[in-house]
C-alpha cells in the first residue's frame, strides 16, 4: 500500500525549502487569476511558522525561446506579497550564480520566488544537471504543484531525488479529496462530465462508471454520444473517430447498471457567436446547418432531481460553449444547482476550465472543494500513475 509523504513525515524546521508551486497564472505580463496563488498560502504559512527560508519555483505558460517578458513570474511576487502581507523577493533566473547569491542572503522567515522554470528547456526535458543545480539551493523539497503532477519535468520528479521530500498541504488535500471520490464516496454519487473531447476523457469516464451511480454527459463531447445512438448533429463539433468508443461506453454503463444521461435537447445556432439568433430543439430535430452550443431546459429539468438527491457530486467540464455568455446558461444553472447542495453533499469541482468558469461567477466559496488541476485531476480519477505523485509516495 503506497502512502503519500506529507509535512508530518519530514523535519522542515528552520530549513531552506525548495517549494514547488503552480503559479501558471500569468498572461501578457499580468496575473489573470489569483486562485492557485491563494491555494499555496497554507503551505507557505506552515513553513513560515517553523522559521524556514522559502524558495518558490513554478513554470508559467509555454515559452518557445527562453525568456519572454509576457510570461515572467515577476508579477506574481507582488500579488503573493499583498496576499500574505509579507515581502516576497524575486530573482531573474532559477539556476546559476545570481540565484545562489540571492538564496545565500535569505534569512529565516524570508521568501524568494524564482523566475519561470520553463525559460530553460531543461525543465521539460527532465534534465539531471538542471535538477541537481536547483536541488543544491535547498535542504528539503516540498511539492504543492498538484496541477502539474501529470508531467515528468525536472522540478517535479528529478529534484526530489536529491533531497528529503514530501507533499505540501494543497497537494495532500487534492490527493485525499479526489481519491476519496473513487474509494469512499457517499451515495448516490453523481458525476457530470462535459467539455469538448471524448478522446481526453475515455479512461476517466470508464473509471467513473465503475464508481458512480449516475454519469451525466454534456459539452460538445455529448454530440459524439448522440451520433453513436444514430442522431444527426448538423454542424456541431464531434469526434467521428470515437463514435465506436462512445458506443462502448454506453454499453459499459448498461452492463454496470449505471444511469448514463445524455442531453435530450439543445440550444442551437448557425454560428458560435454572442448575440446570434438561437433557439432550443429536441436532440432528434437538429437540422443539417445547426450547431449545438448549449444544453436545453428539458435536460436541465431532468438533471435537477438527480443533483438534489446526490450525496457526492463531481463536476468537470462545462455543458456548453460557456466562454460565450449566450451559451453558458446550462453551465450557470448547473453551478447553482450544485452550490445548493454544499452542506448536504460532498461537492467537488474538477479544476481547469470548470474552476475558471466558477471564478467568473464569483462562486468559489459555494462548493466543498475546487481542484487546482484540470488535466491532473482527471488523470488521477482515471487511475493513471502520475509521475509527480509517484515520487512523493512511500511503501
Amino acid at each position: 500500500m503506497h502512502k503519500l509523504l506529507t509535512l508530518k513525515d519530514v523535519d522542515y524546521s528552520r530549513k531552506t525549502v525548495f517549494l514547488r508551486v503552480d503559479y501558471n497564472v500569468v498572461e501578457s505580463g499580468k496575473v489573470i487569476d489569483e486562485f492557485r496563488i491563494q491555494q499555496s498560502i497554507p503551505t507557505i504559512r506552515a513553513l513560515l511558522a517553523k522559521n524556514c527560508k522559502i524558495i518558490l519555483a513554478s513554470h508559467n505558460g509555454r515559452p518557445e525561446n527562453g525568456f519572454d517578458k509576457n510570461l515572467s513570474l515577476r508579477p506574481v511576487a507582488q500579488v503573493l506579497a499583498d496576499l500574505i502581507k509579507k515581502p516576497v523577493g524575486f530573482v531573474d533566473d532559477c539556476v546559476g550564480p545570481e540565484v545562489e547569491l540571492e538564496v545565500s542572503k535569505l534569512r529565516p522567515g524570508e521568501i524568494l520566488l524564482l523566475e519561470n522554470l520553463r525559460f530553460h528547456r531543461a525543465e521539460e526535458k527532465n534534465n539531471y544537471n538542471f535538477a541537481k543545480s536547483m536541488a543544491g539551493l535547498a535542504d528539503i523539497y516540498i511539492d504543492d504543484a498538484f496541477a502539474n503532477v501529470h508531467r515528468a519535468h525536472a522540478s517535479m520528479v528529478e529534484v526530489p531525488k536529491f533531497l528529503p521530500h514530501a507533499s505540501g498541504l494543497l497537494m495532500q488535500q487534492e490527493y485525499e479529496r479526489l481519491t476519496a471520490l473513487l474509494n469512499v464516496p457517499a451515495r448516490p454519487f453523481v458525476a457530470i462530465i462535459g467539455g469538448v473531447k471524448i478522446s481526453t476523457k475515455i479512461e476517466v469516464l470508464k473509471n467513473l462508471i465503475n464508481k458512480a451511480d449516475t454519469v451525466i454527459i454534456g459539452g460538445a463531447m455529448a454530440n459524439t454520444f448522440l451520433q453513436a445512438q444514430g442522431y444527426q448533429i448538423g454542424k456541431s463539433i464531434t469526434e467521428e473517430n470515437y463514435i465506436g468508443t462512445a458506443k462502448g461506453i454506453i454499453e459499459y454503463a448498461r452492463l454496470k447498471k449505471v444511469e448514463l444521461i445524455l442531453p435530450k435537447d439543445f440550444i442551437v445556432a448557425k454560428k458560435p457567436r454572442q448575440g446570434i439568433k438561437h433557439h432550443q430543439v429536441d436532440s432528434s430535430k437538429i437540422e443539417k446547418d445547426d450547431i449545438a452550443l448549449d444544453i436545453g431546459k428539458e435536460t436541465m429539468k431532468t438533471i435537477w432531481p438527480i443533483i438534489k438527491s446526490a450525496k457526492t457530486i463531481f463536476w468537470n467540464g462545462t455543458l456548453g460553449m460557456a466562454e460565450i455568455p449566450d451559451f453558458a446558461w446550462a453551465s450557470r444553472d448547473l453551478a447553482h444547482m450544485i452550490a445548493l447542495r454544499k452542506n448536504k453533499a460532498d461537492t467537488v469541482i474538477g479544476g481547469g476550465d470548470t474552476a475558471a468558469f466558477i471564478s467568473k461567477l464569483a462562486m468559489r466559496d459555494r462548493y466543498g472543494f475546487i481542484s487546482t488541476g484540470g488535466g491532473a485531476s482527471l488523470e488521477l480519477l482515471a487511475g493513471t500513475k502520475l509521475p509527480g505523485l509517484e515520487v512523493l509516495m512511500r511503501e
